[in-house]
This record gives structure tokens, C-alpha cells and sequence, in this order.
């Protein structure tokens, strides 16, 4: 089968479109004819050697997928061949097919084209996760949003705004805050020019700050942003994509009462799984609604989706990247 192929951990460019063999599913496992696939950045950090975990290569990255359910594995009950599902084993969906436990199988409504379900389930998981269940994200209350121009980023100003808060989105250049302005943020904040972000953020809450911040840039924002945040905020961390983990100042913890939040989705989702598909089953709800649209923001091919993948490490990505199996 074709797919994009890390043969050595090194760096992005060394990446190349290839063969590998056809993957067959184990007990408890689905294989899928993968239709589309999404990048997010875990995926541009695994063929570096820069991710918590990686394949052994040669692999292929991807975090996940939509397509149609091709061959089960043993003991596999509850799915059928030819359904349409979005799916996310973490690795291997950059590729023609994808072998993942049954688990991390999500139906998909009839509108949703794969496009879209390849941009959803890991992306609204983590969204639902972090607001919801660690961040317990209240209408009326205001939630800052850094690097609020990413695929994860404009689609956690939607969800924001779907459950009653005060969105105010953050990121590096008008063009980006303009796409996080068409989805519904109430203030933008371009923390590449002005006042410094803390100061910002003030001046827009009268000085009281954000009461949920949603971090997943790290580096010196992390350190603005927690001089940013109300008496009692809740400070969840995503990620890293500035490349540094910040290390914070404990006595602004202590003083104003802050709740530090890891959020790790992919943990999460291992340890409850069916709380994770009652989650993307909520957020799904929402899409249908029309309360929440991915924000697809180039389309590969598999043959040019290494591009995808430059493109995201160069930061040109606004939105999700999608590659196209078919």
C-alpha cells in the first residue's frame, strides 16, 4: 500500500512517499481503507524522535483518519464492513489503510464527508476533554485561547463560544486572528505586535484576566499568559508547539489560587474509552447543529503530502491540513 513513510528519525524533509506492507487486524481490531487523513503536530514532531513515542521505522505517521471499514479483526462485534467511520490509533493514517482497535472506531453522522470526520475526532476530543472535564469551562466565563489560529486552536474558539463563553482568541498575525474572527471570537489579541500579551488580556477583562486559558504553545506565552489569568483560573496545559516547556512561577499559583491542568488526551482516551466516544459523540451533536466546522485549511494528496508536513513546520498552516488517500 501507498503511504508517507518515516524511514529513519531525523527530520521532516527525510520523509518519502512509499510502499508498505497491507496491516492486518488483530483481536479487537478494524482495519480501514483510509480516505482522508489529518496532520496535527505530534505528527511533525514523531518522525524527529521529538514525540513522547514513536514507530519503529520504517512507519508511517498520522494520528488519524476517516474511511470505511474494510476487514475485522477477531472478537470485533458492534461494527460492519463498509461503514463509514473516523478512527484515531495515534499512528500509521497516513497511509492507504489503517489497522486500529475497535475502541477508537467513531460512526460518522451521513452529512459528514471524510474530510471533515479526518479533521474532527482527535482535535473536538481533546477540546471537549480539556474545557469540559478538566477545565470545566462555564457560560459567561472568559477563556483565552493561544495559538487560537491552528486546527486545534479555531476549533477550541468554537466550541468556546458553542457553550456560552467570552472568546478571546490569540495569535501572531491579523491574517490568522481574521480566521479566528469569522469563527466567532469575541476579541483577538496579536501577541507579534502591541503591548505584551498579560497586558492585553487586561486592558480587555478590566483587569480581572482570562478564567480559562487553553495553552498549547508553551515558551514564554505560557509565562505571559498566567500573568493574564482571574483570581481561581484554571490554566490547562495542551502542548509545547513553541518548542519550550515553560517552567512557571509557583508563587503565582499560590497567590491567586491558580488550577495548573495537564491535559492528555491520548492517556484520557486509553483509560476511557467510552467516556472519550460519549465526548466525540457530544461534539458530533454539536457539527450537526451547526454550532461547530472544522477549518480545513489545505488539501493534499498522499503523493504531495509531505508538503502538509512543511507546511505546518514552517507555521503557514492556518486550520487543519488534510491529505487525500484517494
Amino acid at each position: 500500500m501507498r503511504a508517507i513513510i518515516c524511514e529513519r528519525i531525523g527530520a521532516v524533509d527525510d520523509l518519502v512517499v512509499g510502499d508498505l506492507p497491507m496491516p492486518e487486524p488483530g483481536a479487537g481490531e478494524v482495519r480501514v481503507r483510509v480516505h482522508a487523513a489529518s496532520l496535527n503536530f505530534p505528527d511533525l514532531l514523531m518522525p524527529q524522535g521529538k514525540y513522547q513515542y514513536s514507530g519503529e521505522p520504517p512507519f508511517a505517521p498520522g494520528m488519524e483518519a476517516a474511511g470505511v471499514v474494510e476487514k475485522l479483526g477477531d472478537g470485533v462485534a458492534g461494527v460492519q464492513i463498509g461503514q463509514r467511520v473516523a478512527v484515531h490509533p495515534w499512528i500509521g493514517c497516513f497511509a492507504e489503510h489503517v489497522v486500529a482497535p475497535v475502541d477508537w472506531l467513531f460512526p460518522l453522522p451521513d452529512a459528514m464527508d471524510f474530510e471533515t470526520a479526518a479533521a474532527f475526532c482527535l482535535t473536538y476530543g481533546t477540546i471537549h476533554h480539556a474545557l469540559k472535564d478538566r477545565g470545566r469551562l462555564q457560560s459567561g466565563e472568559t477563556l483565552l485561547v493561544l495559538g487560537a489560529s491552528g486546527g486545534t486552536g479555531l476549533a477550541t474558539v468554537e466550541a468556546g463560544k458553542a457553550w456560552g463563553a467570552r472568546v478571546i482568541a490569540a495569535a501572531s498575525s491579523d491574517e490568522k486572528l481574521a480566521a479566528c474572527k469569522a469563527r466567532g471570537a469575541d476579541d483577538l489579541v496579536n501577541y507579534a505586535e502591541g503591548d505584551e500579551l498579560r497586558h492585553q488580556i487586561k486592558a480587555l477583562t478590566d483587569g480581572k484576566g482570562a478564567d480559562v486559558i487553553f495553552d498549547s504553545v508553551g515558551g514564554a506565552y505560557s509565562h505571559q499568559a498566567i500573568r493574564s489569568i482571574n483570581w481561581g483560573g484554571r490554566m490547562l496545559v495542551i502542548g509545547f508547539a513553541a518548542g519550550d516547556i515553560a517552567q512557571l512561577p509557583a508563587n503565582h499559583i499560590l497567590i491567586k489560587q491558580i488550577e495548573l491542568i495537564g491535559v492528555a488526551y491520548q492517556g484520557f482516551s486509553r483509560r476511557f474509552p467510552d467516556r472519550c466516544k460519549a465526548n466525540i459523540a457530544a461534539m458530533m451533536d454539536l457539527w450537526s447543529a451547526g454550532a461547530l466546522r472544522p477549518h480545513i485549511g489545505g488539501t493534499y494528496d498522499l503523493e504531495n503530502g509531505i508538503d502538509a508536513f512543511r507546511a505546518m513546520r514552517d507555521r503557514r498552516a492556518v486550520g487543519k491540513l488534510v491529505i487525500r488517500m484517494d
